[in-house]
């Protein structure tokens, strides 16, 4: 049975210091994707889009593990991009008009064929709407800098300040969407501990 490490092929863009701001390259990588809009902390879309992804990416794991490939790996952590039409709904916290792509990392290996077999699986055990939205895409983000957040989704305020603070200071801009990774289980981590990289696309500023 081959293991497969994203951690270590990875390493650069799941695993970030606290301390410091890191510019890297991200290349193209594929992901389950689903879009939806509205608060996270209590839309019914929201929770049903993120147990989807959870559900079809587990199902690839282990059919993976049973095929041919015989190949076993970790399942990647949940991602999201955000974004509103109007920016100021970010400073308001008006969160119903918030809009968002949750996602979660697959390895290149992971095709149209065992996505579409994995679909049909799920879909048998507990079909939901989420899991018709869903799709197997290419994302590039290109430049970014991103740094660790500690602590509740609620006070990244600072850090994301701190961010964008770095970013103007070196002579690049904004481009692109927000993006957070979820590093922590927020049902076992005590708030205080949750772990989330804050992403953002730049471009030298002119």
């Amino acid at each position: 049975m081959e293991k497969f490490d994203h951690n270590k092929k990875l390493k650069s863009f799941y695993n970030q210091s606290k301390k410091t701001i890191s510019y890297i390259e991200i290349p193209s990588m594929q992901f389950l994707q689903i879009d939806g809009m509205g608060d996270p902390n209590s839309s019914k879309d929201f929770s049903l889009a993120v147990e989807a992804l959870f559900k079809l990416s587990y199902t690839l794991k282990f059919d993976v593990k049973k095929s041919d490939l015989k190949i076993d790996y970790k399942v990647m952590p949940l991602e999201g991009l955000w974004w509103s039409d109007n920016m100021n709904d970010f400073i308001t916290e008006n969160k119903q008009n918030w809009n968002w792509t949750l996602m979660i990392m697959q390895p290149e290996f992971i095709t149209t064929e065992l996505f579409d077999a994995a679909m049909t699986k799920v879909k048998e055990k507990k079909n939901s709407i989420a899991l018709e939205k869903i799709g197997l895409a290419k994302f590039e983000e290109g430049a970014s800098m991103q740094i660790m957040h500690m602590g509740p989704f609620s006070e990244e305020g600072p850090t994301i300040q701190k961010l964008h603070e770095h970013i103007i200071n070196n002579q690049y801009i904004r481009i692109g969407k927000h993006h957070e990774i979820y590093l922590s289980d927020i049902r076992r981590a005590a708030p205080e501990k949750w772990r989330t990289i804050l992403r953002q696309p730049v471009k030298k500023e002119l």
